[in-house]
């Protein structure tokens, strides 16, 4: 890579870094270039009194226990295009209620056209599906919450 190629690449992600972009891709020259900005995640107390001002559509989750601890949870081990089918059309790997085992497969993460099986770390219930079929995920993003028998 040239030097001038590189300032060219450091200006934008300097651009990047002090604008609200969270990704740009940008193919030139036989160079593609994908950068990435990770969300800032800002942790608040609950109030006394919640105040609903519009309500969000909630995702589909079984009533439980808290799911306090983390291996409760299925992370996504890389980058990439979530989908909860084999292919378009198809019923979804798992759905909530569903009972699963240990190493089943729960969906698919698409990265550079590689297709990467996501399997249960543990047995137990999907209690939750926490993103959306086509949906873009980053690493170790929260998929699937499993209830523990």
């Amino acid at each position: 890579m040239e030097k001038a190629d590189f300032e060219q690449i450091e200006s934008l992600v300097k651009l990047m870094s002090g604008s609200n972009l969270t990704s740009l891709q940008l193919k030139t020259d036989g160079i593609n270039l994908v950068l990435k900005k990770e969300k800032e995640v800002v942790a608040s107390m609950p109030s006394a009194v919640p105040v609903q001002v519009g309500k969000e559509p909630e995702k589909e989750t079984i009533p439980s226990a808290e799911f306090n601890n983390p291996d409760e949870v299925v992370t996504a081990p890389l980058v990439g295009t979530f989908y909860a089918a084999p292919s378009e059309g198809a019923d979804p790997f798992v759905s909530v209620g569903d009972t699963v085992k240990k190493g089943q497969v729960l969906g698919i993460i698409e990265a550079m056209k590689l297709m990467n099986e996501i399997e249960c770390e543990y047995d137990g219930v999907v209690a939750a599906v926490l993103v959306e079929n086509k949906e873009v995920v980053e690493y170790g993003q929260p998929l699937f919450r499993i209830a523990k028998p």
